[in-house]
């Protein structure tokens, strides 16, 4: 059955391609950005557009749509140490605004994308939900806060809501219609992307903090998801909210890879030499952080279909080759 839907944060890297698989399974859409990070080319054709801010969602929501998706947030740890007043105003004001409207027009079911910033420091590996939750930064805070806005929601008045606490997404998707959808980050922070820039000659080499980890090679181990399975993700949640329940889940492969793995994938994926600069360990940084999806399997019915770390790096490299041509 088609439902009418709401993608707030729509034209991001994630909201985007979650957006195109809406689509895709035959559903309306309606993208709510205001474009301050997103790109107004990355909302899908077909979907609905309104440059407006998610604390000004009473303005265009109603009793006509069945869910709302949200992704609109920021979502730079570091800019949220220096800048948290920032985050406190976009993440946590937002969405309270948010379920405030939803409230109002009778919309009843939310997709949370939260975080696993929300675990901080992790005390034991693969993290479940059931693990305790320690921001280390207000980014994670922020998020975690949400959730919490969203359980009292949910117990107060009925919502369906699903979060999903992402781990690292990367990747990039290639419409039905031709269209690919990748990370278009400015600055960017992420792993794969950086390293991509040095394959592509724009960067000189990628930094390695610290290779004296308790891991493998000695650099720091993370979960990586491709960004297409994280969308499907996102249909089954829609599938799987129930009344009056926050059911919250964690997404990742349930296994990690290390920096060093990371980079040796992109030289082989891409063929071209990616020197590194060793660097002294940063703060905070845990050596291990991979999720254990069970709960994901079990009530969704998701398991990734695009696990191996060269597909992730060889999507990612095509879809950074494109814009590179296109620059």
């Amino acid at each position: 059955m088609s439902g009418k839907y709401l993608v707030t944060g729509g034209a991001g890297y994630v909201g985007s391609v979650v957006a195109a698989h809406l689509l895709e399974a035959g559903h309306e859409v309606t993208v709510l950005d205001d474009l301050s990070t997103g790109f107004r080319a990355a909302v899908p054709a077909g979907a609905g557009f309104i440059e407006g801010r998610v604390q000004d969602a009473a303005e265009w929501l109603d009793p006509s749509y069945d869910a709302v998706l949200h992704f609109a947030a920021s979502s730079q740890v570091g800019e949220s140490v220096a800048k948290p007043e920032k985050y406190w105003d976009n993440n946590v004001a937002g969405s309270m605004a948010l379920l405030a409207a939803m409230r109002a027009a009778d919309v009843r079911t939310i997709v949370f994308s939260s975080t696993a910033a929300t675990y901080g420091e992790p005390v034991s590996t693969p993290i479940t939900e059931s693990d305790p939750t320690a921001p280390t930064s207000p980014y994670g805070a922020t998020k975690l806060a949400v959730d919490h806005m969203i359980a009292g929601e949910c117990a107060a008045h009925g919502l369906a809501a699903v979060s999903l606490r992402y781990f690292n997404v990367a990747g990039a998707y290639e419409s039905a219609s031709g269209v690919t959808y990748g990370e278009r980050h400015s600055p960017e922070s992420h792993l794969i992307p950086l390293v991509l820039q040095v394959a592509l000659g724009t960067r000189e080499s990628i930094s390695v903090y610290g290779e004296d980890y308790p891991t493998p090679d000695g650099t720091c181990v993370r979960d990586y998801i491709h960004v297409a399975d994280l969308a499907q993700a996102h249909l089954r949640a829609l599938a799987a909210a129930t009344a009056g329940e926050h059911l919250i889940c964690n997404l990742g492969n349930g296994s990690g890879f290390s920096v060093r793995e990371v980079i040796e994938t992109v030289r082989k994926v891409t063929g071209h030499p990616v020197p590194e600069a060793v660097a002294a360990r940063r703060g905070g940084d845990p050596a291990v952080l991979v999720a254990s999806a069970a709960t994901a399997h079990e009530r969704l019915g998701w398991r990734p279909a695009r696990a191996e770390l060269a597909d992730i790096v060889a999507d990612a490299w095509a879809f950074a080759r494109s814009e590179e041509k296109q620059a």
